[in-house]
């Protein structure tokens, strides 16, 4: 028998919704683990490059605030650093099928 794409897809959703019912801790514990890990990796950088900046700035008063610019730089490299975070946990994740995401 032929399946149309819709059936596959929606049997693929099915099995995935199934999987995680019959697993209900693995799931919450896997998002408030991921959640700790984004918080982390955004919070850290963007925390030590504003110390970093705020004791250059003490140290060596100048024009530019290094505090804000390195807050902003620790910012970026925390919300790259989020987001390689968050495609590694996707690309870590079994699909039954993968035209269910289509």
């Amino acid at each position: 028998m032929n399946e149309s794409r819709f059936q596959r897809q929606m049997a693929a959703r099915i099995a995935r919704k199934l999987d995680a019912h019959a697993r209900p801790d693995r799931v919450v514990w896997f998002g408030l683990g991921m959640m700790g890990v984004i918080g982390w990796s955004v919070t850290v950088p963007t925390l030590v490059g504003a110390a970093l900046g705020n004791w250059i700035d003490r140290r060596h008063p100048g024009v530019h605030s290094w505090t804000l610019a390195l807050l902003v730089a620790g910012l970026a490299l925390g919300c790259w650093n989020a987001w390689h975070w968050v495609a590694r946990g996707h690309s870590d994740m079994p699909h039954r099928d993968s035209t269910a995401d289509d």
